[in-house]
């Protein structure tokens, strides 16, 4: 590994294979969730013995990992890496017309860090562009050889040479984090996990239209569900600056949706809604459309995983890009390692975060109010108003964050769950 400094939670777990655009991310976490709640009955108990042995089957192997002694929350901290893949394999060519002229490559397309910190608990959420150039390291093949490492490359390359165990050595190499979990979802797993949750609401502040997804929204607030839901979280041509950076703050808007949806009691509070997630993520696995590392398969440690975060307050829950400027030329970004170190930094000393620049570097959304609390009273501004004026940058309350709360560089993009961001057309 390189020198980069290393962010190691107290606990050491296994890794797994998770979602895709952000139904990656939250879509592991409310599996998780969902297998809480339903391995309290007996009917749940066959789903999560039918989820354990479908899992172990299919798990990628990303080094040793102890399974604690008890079912509450997991000790320690949390490092997760979840990506979602442009594989066409098992796709409907109906709904994805390149796949017809498919190359038979894999990439990590969508690719999310996250971070579980210890006591407190606080969740952070990094996406990295899918054009960012960085060093992938030497990662193994497969077949108990190595592929040679590569100096710039961008980083969705990092699957398609080595998998998720390559993508994994790869943002620990480029962040210092060392990551115990990772999961990665195919584009029909996107879908069929979305319909299971019900959907999620998303606010579009004027009418968009993407010939290239094929997706067409009209300005107001939308609930999505199945292949919209996938088409929302990979257009980029029909919003903002058209970049992969203004969709990264599209898919941010979906996450910290599908967030309040779960905790709300949307989710959460349907025992039917519940054992439906758990039993399409089981089957997700066994059509190849979900993989999970091996260090995730247990149930038990899914269920340690979802205790530890299932409370956590929506300002506490902070989703960023990670930094970048375009290279010479444009088409190309890349990192910019002293903002970065900032946030990774903090991450390490377990400090709270407070985002200080934009909701989106691709001018992608806009924040429009704030979330009502779970169970609370709502929030001035609490409904998504499209076409409203937008509230200057991305800078959230710091409530009672106390002293020790770090700045983040204003060229950190990003929002929290308690803000309510809408999207914007392209310009």
């Amino acid at each position: 590994m390189s020198e980069r400094r290393r962010l190691q939670p107290l606990a050491r777990h296994g890794i797994h294979r998770s979602p895709n655009p952000f139904v990656q991310i939250l879509t592991v976490l409310g599996a998780m969730l969902a297998v809480v709640v339903v391995s309290v009955g007996a009917v749940g108990a066959f789903y999560v013995w039918d989820a354990a042995r479908a899992l172990d089957e299919t798990s990628v192997s990303l080094g040793d990992g102890q399974l604690p002694p008890t079912i509450g929350e997991i000790e320690g901290g949390v490092n997760m890496l979840v990506v979602g893949t442009d594989s066409c394999e098992g796709q409907d060519v109906t709904l994805f017309p390149r796949c017809k002229h498919d190359d038979g490559g894999e990439r990590n397309d969508v690719t999310m860090l996250v971070h579980i910190s210890d006591d407190p608990r606080r969740v952070t959420v990094v996406s990295f562009p899918r054009d960012m150039v960085v060093p992938i390291p030497s990662c193994p093949d497969g077949q108990g050889g190595r592929y040679s490492s590569m100096s710039g490359q961008m980083i969705n390359a990092s699957y398609m040479y080595g998998g998720l165990p390559c993508t994994v050595l790869t943002v620990e190499e480029l962040t210092g984090i060392d990551i115990q979990f990772a999961a990665a979802v195919r584009w029909t797993g996107v879908i069929n996990m979305s319909d299971a949750i019900g959907g999620v609401d998303v606010c579009v502040q004027e009418e968009i239209s993407d010939r290239h997804t094929g997706l067409h929204l009209t300005e107001g607030t939308h609930n999505l569900v199945g292949a919209e839901a996938l088409q929302f979280l990979r257009i980029r041509h029909g919003i903002g600056d058209g970049s992969d950076l203004g969709r990264i703050s599209n898919q941010q808007q979906f996450m910290s949706s599908m967030v309040r949806k779960l905790q709300s009691g949307g989710v959460l509070g349907n025992p039917g809604t519940l054992l439906n997630l758990a039993n399409t993520a089981v089957r997700q696995v066994n059509e190849g459309q979900l993989v999970l590392s091996d260090t995730l398969t247990n149930p038990q440690r899914m269920v340690q995983i979802a205790m530890a975060v299932k409370d956590v307050a929506y300002e506490d829950i902070v989703f960023v890009q990670y930094p970048t400027v375009y290279a010479d030329g444009g088409g190309r970004v890349m990192p910019v390692y002293s903002a970065a170190d900032v946030l990774f930094d903090a991450l390490a000393q377990n400090k709270p975060i407070r985002l200080t620049g934009e909701a989106s570097a691709g001018n992608g959304v806009d924040v429009v109010g704030e979330a009502e609390k779970p169970g609370g009273t709502a929030t001035p501004g609490a409904t998504p108003t499209p076409g409203a004026t937008p509230t200057p940058g991305a800078t959230a309350d710091p409530g009672d964050a106390g002293d020790d709360t770090v700045d983040l560089p204003d060229l950190i993009t990003g929002q929290t769950a308690a803000q309510v961001t809408c999207t914007r057309a392209e310009r």
